[in-house]
């Protein structure tokens, strides 16, 4: 796995989501306040250096925190990465994105 560095939040995304969410949510406030929690460099030992590149450790390290917040199975999970336009932009992701 090579490390890479958090990206911006897609203009788009951010635009639909402050306009679906004017004053926000959890999960923008998470990502305005914070950032990214996690760095792609904070799980290197866990990946080999060989293979099929893995998604990317933080965000999957934020989707199992956004998973256990609202109780969700890991189906539902997935569900929220595609459909949630708060979650794509914690996540930053366009919101064409159907996966991570």
């Amino acid at each position: 796995m090579h490390p890479q560095n958090i990206p911006d939040i897609p203009k788009e995304t951010v635009e639909v989501a402050r306009a679906s969410f004017p004053k926000g949510n959890i999960y923008m406030q998470i990502r305005d306040t914070l950032g990214s929690i996690f760095d792609d460099e904070n799980f290197l030992d866990l990946f080999p250096l060989k293979g099929k590149s893995a998604f990317s450790p933080w965000r999957l390290a934020l989707v199992c925190i956004m998973q256990f917040m609202e109780n969700l199975s890991d189906r539902q999970a997935a569900d929220a990465v595609r459909g949630h336009i708060d979650w794509k932009y914690a996540l930053s992701l366009p919101l064409t994105e159907g996966r991570l």
